[in-house]
C-alpha cells in the first residue's frame, strides 16, 4: 500500500513539474494560460441572412355572429292563439309569425268605427251650424287616439317578422299565456352574418373599412370564405391595447351559423425583412427574449431580435438583425457573447 502510495505521489511531482517548466519556458503566467484555455476558438456553422418580401399577414380568431338578432315579443300580455313557424324555418321580412288573442283588438275596432261614424255626422252638423267647433275637435281628437290605439293593438296582436331571416329558437306553444318574461320566438340574420375581431392597436393605421379578409373555420376545413371590414371601432382597449373590428361574410348557402369559431387572415401587402433559418434563434430560459448569435472578425455577438411571422422554416425578423449578417445556425449551445469561434458554411 505504502508503495502504491508513494508511485501516485511521484507522478503528481512530475505532472507539476511539466506544467511550472512549459510556462518558465514560454514566459506566460498561469493565469494567461487559463484564459487562452478559455478562449480556443468554437468551430459553427454560419449562413449569411438577406431581405426578401414578405407578406405581412395577421390572424386572428372569432366566433361567427348572426348580422341581426330580433326577439319576437308583443308589449301586452296575453294568450297565445297560433304560432305559425319552428325552429329552423326561413322566414321574410313582414311575415305573419305570431297571433295573440284578439278580443281586445277587435274592441278597439268598433270602436273606432262608432267614432269615425259619428265624426261624420258631427262634421256635417257643424257646416250648417248646427254643431260647434268645439265638438268638432273633440270628436276629432278622439278618433285620433282611436286610431293609434287600434294600430298598436294590432301590432302586438299580429307579430310580424322584421327581417329575412331563420327562426333560431321558440319558447311557447300556442294557447299558452304570455307574461313578457321572455320571447316567444327569436329570428336571426344568418346572411350574412359576422364576426367581431380584436386587433393590436399598431394596426390601427393601416384597417380600413371595405378591405377584404380571408376567412377559415375548422368546421369547413376545405374552404375559404371571403369576409369585407364593415366597421372599425374608434377607440383603443386601454387593457388589451386592441380595437374592435366587424367582419362581415356573405352567407348566401347559410353554411356559417352563429357559434362556429373562425380564423380571420388580414392582408396588409409585402414588406422587406430579413428572414432566418428557425434553428438560428434561441430562446432565454423563463423568459420570451429570443437571441440569436452574429459573427463579426471571428467573434460571436449575441444579438436580441423581435421576431415576426414563421414562413415553413424560417423567421421574419422584424428587429435586431441587419441585411448581410452571418448568423450561427449550428453550434451555438457552446457560444457566449464575445465568444471566438471557427466559422464554415
Amino acid at each position: 500500500m505504502k508503495k502504491h502510495f508513494k508511485i501516485l505521489l511521484v507522478a503528481l511531482l512530475l505532472a507539476a513539474c511539466g506544467v511550472v517548466a512549459f510556462l518558465f519556458f514560454t514566459n506566460r503566467t498561469t493565469e494567461e494560460y487559463v484564459q487562452d484555455e478559455a478562449q480556443e476558438a468554437v468551430l459553427v456553422r454560419v449562413q449569411t441572412v438577406v431581405e426578401e418580401p414578405v407578406e405581412q399577414l395577421i390572424e386572428l380568431t372569432g366566433n361567427i355572429e348572426a348580422y341581426r338578432t330580433n326577439h319576437i315579443v308583443p308589449t301586452i300580455p296575453g294568450r297565445i292563439d297560433e304560432i305559425r313557424v319552428e325552429v329552423g324555418s326561413r322566414v321574410r321580412r313582414g311575415q305573419l309569425l305570431v297571433r295573440m288573442d284578439r278580443t281586445n283588438l277587435v274592441q278597439a275596432e268598433l270602436q273606432l268605427e262608432n267614432a269615425e261614424r259619428e265624426l261624420g255626422r258631427v262634421t256635417e252638423l257643424h257646416k250648417t251650424g248646427s254643431a260647434t267647433q268645439q265638438q268638432l275637435d273633440q270628436l276629432t281628437s278622439q278618433v285620433d287616439v282611436l286610431r293609434e290605439t287600434v294600430r298598436n293593438l294590432r301590432e302586438n296582436t299580429e307579430l310580424l317578422s322584421p327581417i329575412d331571416g331563420v327562426v333560431t329558437a321558440r319558447f311557447f306553444d300556442a294557447m299558452n299565456i304570455f307574461a313578457g318574461a321572455q320571447p316567444i320566438l327569436t329570428v336571426m340574420q344568418l346572411s350574412p352574418v359576422r364576426v367581431m375581431i380584436n386587433i393590436p392597436e399598431v394596426h390601427f393605421p393601416r384597417v380600413r373599412a371595405g378591405m377584404n379578409v380571408r376567412v377559415r373555420l375548422d368546421t369547413y376545413p376545405d374552404r375559404e370564405f371571403v369576409g369585407r371590414v364593415n366597421i372599425v371601432y374608434p377607440t383603443i382597449d386601454l387593457m388589451s391595447r386592441t380595437f374592435r373590428v366587424e367582419v362581415t361574410i356573405p352567407n348566401a348557402d347559410l353554411a356559417l351559423r352563429p357559434g362556429m369559431f373562425a380564423r380571420v387572415e388580414l392582408d396588409f401587402g409585402a414588406v422587406n425583412h430579413v428572414v432566418i433559418p428557425d434553428v438560428a434563434v434561441n430562446r432565454q430560459p423563463g423568459t420570451n427574449t429570443r437571441f440569436v448569435f452574429v459573427i463579426e472578425n471571428g467573434v460571436a455577438h449575441r444579438r436580441e431580435v423581435q421576431l415576426g411571422r414563421l414562413i415553413g422554416s424560417q423567421f421574419e425578423v422584424i428587429s435586431g438583425v441587419e441585411s448581410g449578417a452571418d448568423v450561427v445556425i449550428a453550434g451555438q449551445s457552446r457560444l457566449l457573447d464575445q465568444t471566438p469561434v471557427r466559422a464554415e458554411r
